[in-house]
């Protein structure tokens, strides 16, 4: 059986989880995106002023988005 202080850590464990996962999110919605694409392209200035942390060209994009629907 758990003792009350193992239940416990194992609380802490999950809220410090829980809010790593919080603080990552937060970053990620300030992170700027790129110039250059994951295979080397550039990504187009068109394409960065509507999704500012992009970090595909819109051909790796929908390359990633079809294998992800495909899953």
């Amino acid at each position: 059986m758990y003792s009350d202080f193992d239940r416990e850590i194992g609380e802490a464990r999950v809220e410090q989880e829980r809010q790593a996962r919080i603080d990552a999110a937060r970053a990620a919605l300030q992170k700027h995106g790129r110039e250059v694409c994951e295979c080397g392209a550039t990504i187009s200035a068109a394409r960065r002023a509507v999704y500012p942390s992009a970090t595909r060209c819109l051909d790796c994009q929908e390359i990633a988005e079809k294998e992800a629907y495909l899953r």
